[in-house]
């Protein structure tokens, strides 16, 4: 028996739509799935109807089918509440706040397969000198055939004649290969006293599992990185993802250095300068919750995280985390929504606090840990008169 389902379909000009979900296909809330609208075919998600209403009911006979359903995750139901709270806070189409989330169309085809060859152990009955030296190079390595062929020193023809009579057999491989799990033991840093209390409560704030956000007061030099991503390594240990937001500007080779060193590999990045390909990958592994760390620039706040267990703005005072294109929008503070929803913390590490944040500060919204001092041996310049 069918049933219906409403669409938000990636068109600013529409709103919702009803469609008939036929047999054999199964969808939920969050679900991405390709939608007819008349000759062309559509991506949306498919939404609570009581959330989004539709300005006009249609009749269950004048529905049209749903095509296809996208083989990735559905969006969390967090991540639909902050489309939803987005839209109308800064009064921008639905549609068009929910295309940020879908920012790969490629991550939506479903995972990508290689096919690869390896030895079977059978013995073709016509053994040529090359086939022989083929199958003993070859011995348990597993590649393409021309790898296979270069590695063999034969041609790819030999590789293909294998094949035929059964000494190598095909396999299909994932090509999208897992990314490095950041070890949180890697490399412990000495913190000073001040540093280690403000870790201290940081770490308790994500071992907790709930929202509270609190701005990270700190001098320039003062290891506002060094304390957050002790709270970074308690996610981590809890298998949760992490997101740290970055002006663009900062996504440089210093800091994805200085995380390297703390935790043995690099974050994943998501920013403007990725090809189509490393986005794909990224918008997959962080869909699916392989990806435990990810570092980026503002359009970073409305991927679909599987698992958030802790979200960091560094340098939130600045002005570059406004949003002037497309959907208007403030990151620092659609980043406390989203940790608000997500039902986890969300630290504002800044040397100088926008005037809004300490506004939260002083009522009471917001908690306050402060680094008066430069780490080590540094220390403050002197200001004379």
């Amino acid at each position: 028996m069918s049933s219906r389902a409403r669409v938000l379909i990636l068109n600013a000009a529409l709103g919702p739509l009803d469609y008939r979900v036929p047999e054999g296909m199964v969808v939920e809330p969050g679900s991405v799935v390709v939608a007819p609208l008349g000759p062309r075919q559509l991506l949306g998600v498919v939404w609570e109807a009581e959330r989004m209403p539709s300005d006009a009911e249609v009749g269950d006979n004048r529905l049209r089918n749903l095509l296809a359903v996208a083989d990735v995750p559905p969006l969390g139901a967090p991540l639909r509440r902050l489309v939803e709270w987005t839209a109308d806070y800064y009064l921008a189409p639905a549609a068009s706040v929910l295309r940020m989330t879908l920012a790969s169309t490629s991550a939506l085809e479903g995972a990508r397969t290689a096919i690869e060859y390896r030895a079977t152990g059978v013995v073709p009955p016509r053994l040529t000198p090359q086939r022989e030296q083929a199958l003993e190079r070859i011995a348990d390595r597993q590649g393409l055939i021309r790898e296979l062929a270069t590695l063999a020193e034969v041609s790819d023809a030999v590789i293909r004649g294998l094949a035929k009579v059964g000494a190598i057999e095909a396999v299909e491989v994932s090509i999208d290969s897992p990314y490095p799990v950041p070890d949180p033991r890697h490399h412990e840093p000495s913190l000073s006293d001040d540093q280690r209390a403000a870790a201290d409560a940081l770490v308790a704030g994500v071992a907790e599992h709930a929202f509270h956000p609190t701005l990270l007061d700190g001098v320039t030099g003062s290891g506002k990185t060094e304390v957050y991503f002790e709270a970074v390594a308690q996610a981590i240990r809890d298998g949760r993802q992490t997101l740290v937001l970055l002006p663009e500007i900062a996504l440089t080779e210093p800091f994805l250095k200085r995380f390297h060193d703390r935790f043995g590999c690099e974050p994943i990045a998501w920013h403007s300068g990725l090809r189509s390909t490393q986005r794909r990958r990224a918008w997959r592994a962080i869909a699916s919750g392989e990806a435990l760390v990810t570092v980026g620039a503002r359009s970073a706040l409305f991927l679909p995280y599987r698992d958030l267990g802790l979200i960091v703005v560094d340098e939130a005072h600045e002005t570059s985390f406004k949003q002037e294109e497309g959907v208007h929008y403030h990151a620092r503070d659609v980043a406390v929504m989203r940790g608000k929803f997500e039902g986890c913390p969300v630290i504002l590490a800044s040397a100088t606090p926008a005037i809004e944040t300490r506004q939260q500060v002083a009522t009471g919204r917001y908690a306050e840990l402060k680094l008066p001092g430069r780490f080590g041996a540094a220390e403050m310049p002197t200001i004379e008169p």
